[in-house]
C-alpha cells in the first residue's frame, strides 16, 4: 500500500485531469497519482521520461532500464519493464540473464553499455577514460549522452517508487 495519496481521475483537479486524460490516454499508473500532487512535475516528468533514450535501440533501453531497476531492487520498475522489454523482443531468457548479471547474450555494444550502466548504477562517481573509450567504439555523442540519461532515469524512478511503496497496477511476472 503506497504511503501517501494517490489522486485517482475521479479527485483531480482539472489540470490534473488534463494531463491524465491527453498525455496518459485516462490511464494513470501509481507514480503519475502520486507525482500529481504536484501537477506542474508531473507534466515536466512525462515530456522528460518520453525524451530519454530515443536515439538508442528500444531493446537496449529496456534492457538497461530493466537492470538498472533489478540492481536496485525497485519491484516496480522491475515489473513495468518487464512488460516493456517483452514489447521490445527482449526474450524470457535475456531477462533471466539480466537478473543475474550475464551480458553474453547481447551484442558487444550492448554489452558496452550494459557493464558501464551497472558501474555507474553501483558507482555513480565510478567513470573512467577507459569506460568512454569503449562507449565511442559503438555510440555517438548524442547516444552518450542519451545513455548516461537512461542509467540516470531508473536510478531517479526506483528511488521514488520503491520507497513510496507504490503498487503495481498488475499482477506481477517472476524472472
Amino acid at each position: 500500500m503506497a504511503r501517501i495519496s494517490l489522486i485517482e481521475p475521479e479527485k483531480a483537479s482539472p489540470e490534473v485531469k488534463e494531463i491524465y486524460d491527453g498525455k496518459l490516454k485516462g490511464k494513470p499508473g501509481s507514480i503519475q497519482k502520486a507525482l500529481a500532487h504536484r501537477p506542474a512535475m508531473l507534466s515536466n516528468f512525462l515530456g522528460f521520461y518520453a525524451s530519454v533514450g530515443r536515439s538508442l535501440d528500444r531493446k537496449l533501453y529496456e534492457a538497461i532500464y530493466l537492470r538498472t531497476s533489478l540492481i536496485n531492487g525497485c519491484r516496480y520498475c522491475t515489473q513495468h519493464h518487464i512488460v516493456g522489454s517483452k514489447r521490445a523482443g527482449l526474450t524470457l531468457e535475456q531477462m533471466r540473464a539480466l537478473k543475474g548479471g550475464d551480458y553474453s547474450g547481447f551484442g558487444a555494444a550492448e554489452q558496452v553499455a550494459l557493464r558501464y550502466a551497472e558501474k555507474l548504477t553501483r558507482t555513480p562517481d565510478g567513470a573512467s577514460d577507459a569506460d568512454f573509450t569503449e562507449l565511442k567504439k559503438h555510440f555517438s555523442d548524442e547516444q552518450i549522452v542519451d545513455l548516461h540519461m537512461l542509467i540516470g532515469l531508473p536510478n531517479l524512478t526506483n528511488r521514488v517508487t520503491g520507497p513510496l511503496a507504490l503498487d503495481l497496477e498488475f499482477a506481477p511476472e517472476e524472472l
